[in-house]
């Protein structure tokens, strides 16, 4: 009875480290399947016209992109029409020093005359507000993005 139980342990065992090994795989394949770029972009983008928020008479114009909250605190990026790359990658717009940020974790990028975030594949998610993006959203002006620990919203 005894070496029974040993070699079901064993097995159990060998099964778990596969697991991991598998799941361990998945991740690693999903960064390098975001950080080649084979995810499209946002379709229909356009010129570069600013986005726009219609109000009581006048309209207000995103301008930049500011880190709210986080190690980058304080950080503007001046938005044009060129897509924001937010991540753990070098040549990101955005790079991010963060544990829970994946190495091609979110795009920020204009459409017509409004600005969308989207999830590249992330391992822990991109947040706007406290809703989970799953596809292209549109970030309307001062609404928090939540990027592991880094906050960042729309100002004028």
């Amino acid at each position: 009875m005894p070496e029974l139980v040993l070699q079901l342990t064993r097995g159990g065992f060998l099964a778990l480290l596969w697991l991991f090994v598998l799941l361990a795989l998945q991740v690693v394949r999903s960064d390098l399947y975001a950080a080649s770029g084979l995810k499209s972009g946002v379709p229909g983008r356009s010129g570069p016209k600013p986005s726009r928020i219609r109000g009581a008479g006048r309209a207000k114009v995103a301008r930049q992109l500011l880190v709210t909250q986080g190690p980058l605190s304080g950080t503007r990026i001046t938005l044009d029409s060129r897509p924001i790359l937010i991540g753990r990658a070098d040549d990101s717009t955005l790079k991010l020093d963060d544990d829970y940020a994946s190495t091609r974790h979110a795009r920020i990028s204009q459409q017509g005359d409004e600005w969308y975030v989207e999830d590249l594949g992330s391992t822990n998610g991109t947040y706007l507000e406290r809703n989970k993006v799953t596809g292209p959203t549109r970030v309307p002006l001062g609404t928090p993005v939540r990027i592991g620990k880094t906050v960042i919203e729309l100002r004028t």
